[in-house]
């Protein structure tokens, strides 16, 4: 998950840096990717099953529902839509 993460969101194996080796980035960059994972993993804890339920259904389903309603008004208002959709 760590080398995934590191090749297709940051970067991959090139360094910002000339002096530093490929490898011994990527390298870098996947043990901190790991190190974070372990440190979130051990500090929050876990929820139940039921508990991730309630948190879907009743936090994120209206949020999500409420941000699309918003994004839609405010690309119809400000004429943001390509105009192939205005005309359907």
């Amino acid at each position: 998950m760590c080398t995934l993460l590191t090749i297709f969101f940051c970067g991959g194996w090139f360094a910002p840096l000339a002096f530093l080796q490929m490898p011994i980035w990527l390298g870098l960059k996947i043990s901190i990717f790991a190190f974070w994972f372990v440190w979130m993993r051990a500090t929050y804890p876990r929820f139940r099953y039921d508990q991730l339920m309630q948190l879907g259904w009743k936090s994120f389903l209206p949020v999500s529902v409420g941000l699309v309603v918003v994004v839609a008004s405010l690309l119809i208002v400000f004429d943001g839509l390509p105009n192939d959709i205005i005309s359907l």
